[in-house]
């Protein structure tokens, strides 16, 4: 164990980390952790009697989900906090309709729920991607110009 996290005793129990740490291993700054739990796009696992957070792998893995959301698609916090919401609904539709007390009609009713919040994202993915595009052709029309100008007449 290292200085910057705290164990939790216990067979079978994970270790948790400080925000020090959980920042360190995030690549984001306290600062960020602190505002993404105000924002609630995370929520610390647990916190010692004296108020400190601790975050499990759970929590540090749902902070590389919120910046991959930030640099692979661009997405503003804003953005992030209903992918993340949306997340959170395929994780408990995949629970429930794997339970054996879920019945046919109840999971199908969740594989349609599942299905819109899946091409919500696709949209999303979708606008993010066209916004690209429109960027990279702005921009090659841009550089053509310039190799235009440089060529001799």
């Amino acid at each position: 164990m290292s200085a910057t996290s705290e164990a939790v005793a216990g067979p079978g129990r994970e270790e948790l980390f400080s925000i020090g740490a959980a920042a360190a291993m995030s690549g984001v700054s306290e600062r960020a952790l602190r505002y993404y739990q105000e924002l609630g796009l995370i929520t610390p696992c647990a916190r010692t009697p004296g108020g400190m957070r601790r975050y499990s792998e759970d929590d540090l893995a749902r902070v590389a989900r919120i910046r991959e959301l930030q640099t692979l698609l661009g997405l503003n916090l804003d953005e992030i906090a209903v992918v993340l919401r949306n997340d959170d609904r395929l994780a408990e539709i995949k629970a429930v309709y794997h339970d054996e007390h879920t019945g046919a009609e109840e999971r199908a009713n969740l594989a349609g729920e599942c299905l819109v919040l899946l091409e919500q994202l696709h949209t999303t993915v979708q606008g993010k991607r066209a916004a690209l595009d429109t960027f990279l052709a702005d921009l090659d029309a841009r550089i053509a110009r310039v190799r235009a100008a440089l060529t001799p007449k």
